[in-house]
């Protein structure tokens, strides 16, 4: 099952970046097939750069973490809340397509 794993970048970007890898492999474990556009994106476009946070956003299935919960409840997308670490506030969430 293709997902897409939301999940917090902007601010403490080393230590959200590591728990978005942490998402990944949870998701890879299992037997699901994740793609985290922030993590993709944001090695060729610099997410400090309006112009280029917005490129990288659009051209993505996620559109920051709340706009991309609104899309996928109006598009009828599953959403599974999960949360990895009880010191990461919001967890990811994953959007079955």
């Amino acid at each position: 099952m293709l997902v897409i794993i939301e999940s917090p970048y902007m601010g403490n970007v080393k230590s959200n970046v590591a728990y978005a890898r942490k998402c990944m492999s949870d998701s890879l474990l299992r037997g699901e097939s994740p793609f985290a556009s922030h993590l993709l994106y944001t090695q060729v476009l610099d997410d400090n750069k309006d112009i280029e946070r917005l490129t990288g956003m659009s051209r993505a299935f996620n559109w920051g973490m709340k706009m991309g919960m609104e899309v996928a409840e109006k598009l009828g997308l599953e959403m599974v809340y999960r949360t990895l670490d009880k010191q990461q506030k919001g967890g990811f969430n994953v959007k079955s397509i």
